[in-house]
């Protein structure tokens, strides 16, 4: 191996990133991870946390599925590890319509082996006092859990760096070469394969792969211990109509291991920078004050606007680049980021090695966007 020649470079130290990194080097690659900043520090620092089952589609159920079980391994394998709160989902329907999803959402998740329990509005409101009253019921998943991101990106690292590879931290990737990777200081590092796993950097890098930014807002509250126990989230989350502004917004509000309360979410398309938008952020506190009256008297400390890496098709980009040698992408994981680190790395690793995965990965090919284009890999 000629000097500064790595087996793997993984470009972003993000949870994504490093999940990827620690993975491979875990399969006996000699790895190194390339970051602008810091571990975490970047889109994983901005958003929420969640571990989440989700069922928009049968393939996204799946995927989140694959790596929550493999968070569960990871969190009860590293106890104390990232302020882990086993706290649950409580979906919460609004009106008749959204009790009805809400009703196949637990049967769904159930028949996954997923454990979800349909609630009455009475129920509901026994288990979250804070909730307002009326509300017609909801679901109750215990199973999911939250996290704070960049402890555990970090806890990775730190790992990576003890079975032997290499952090570059404060390294700012300017150019992929064939076989390289050009950093702004014009340095070139060699690598036998190069993972792309940059979040928002990722256009830069490769302009040909369409990841682009959907903004959110996010605040979070003063200490409130004991006031809250679930992780509250909208049946309407992911099902909102989107404004003439391209804002969509639905209440999703964790209790976090500290006794604050993260406020979220919204997604607004064909936004630029990571500004607070006052009136996206208002909507965002009002969406929540409508589910839990109580926030109207408690103080927020903090809030913050972060971009979500997003794909066209909303599905994550995992695998080979299309034509680039060597190349791969770990990209576009919106808002599931988190959730689907631990599966993203396992595919990943699998691809590489060109081996089977229990993961079906197809639909997750970067070459999806390509359709016209024949592609050949050894």
């Amino acid at each position: 191996m000629r000097p500064e020649m790595s087996d793997v470079i993984v470009i972003g130290a993000g949870i994504v990133g490093a999940s990827c990194a620690l993975r491979l080097q875990q399969d006996g690659w000699q790895v190194s991870l390339i970051d602008a900043g810091s571990p975490g520090c970047g889109v994983t620092a901005a958003g929420m946390g969640h571990l989440v089952a989700l069922d928009e589609t049968d393939q996204e159920l799946q995927l989140c599925l694959f790596s929550l079980r493999l968070w569960r391994e990871f969190l009860t394998s590293h106890p104390g590890v990232g302020e882990h709160s086993a706290c649950g989902t409580l979906w919460v329907a609004e009106n008749e319509a959204q009790l009805k999803e809400a009703q196949h959402r637990a049967e769904r998740l159930s028949q996954h082996g997923w454990h979800a329990d349909a609630l009455n509005g009475e129920q509901l409101r026994r288990l979250e006092p804070a909730l307002r009253k009326g509300l017609c019921g909801g679901v109750r998943v215990s199973g999911d859990s939250v996290v704070y991101p960049p402890l555990i990106a970090h806890h990775m690292v730190q790992d990576l760096e003890k079975r032997g590879g290499k952090l570059l931290a404060g390294q700012k990737v300017a150019a992929i070469g064939e076989g390289c990777v050009v950093l702004s200081n014009g340095h070139r590092l060699h690598a036998r394969h190069i993972v792309v796993a940059a979040g928002m950097g990722v256009a830069d890098l490769l302009p040909e792969i369409a990841v682009f930014g959907r903004k959110g807002h996010l605040a979070i509250t003063d200490r409130y211990p004991g006031t809250l126990s679930h992780q509250i989230v909208s049946m309407n989350y992911g099902q909102a109509a989107v404004s003439a502004d391209a804002l969509a917004v639905a209440a999703n509000v964790q209790p976090r291991p500290s006794g604050q309360w993260l406020l979220g979410s919204c997604r607004q398309d064909q936004q630029a920078d990571t500004a607070i938008d006052p009136h996206a952020l208002g909507a965002v506190l009002q969406a929540a004050m409508a589910l839990l009256p109580c926030l109207a008297e408690m103080r927020v400390i903090r809030a913050w606007a972060g971009m979500r890496p997003a794909s066209p098709d909303g599905q994550p980009i995992i695998g080979p680049h299309p034509w680039r040698a060597g190349v791969w992408l770990a990209a576009g994981h919106e808002g599931l980021g988190v959730t689907t680190a631990m599966a993203t790395a396992v595919l990943l690793a699998d691809q590489i090695a060109g081996r089977h995965s229990d993961l079906n990965g197809e639909a997750y090919l970067p070459s999806r966007f390509f359709p016209s284009r024949e592609v050949h890999y050894a």
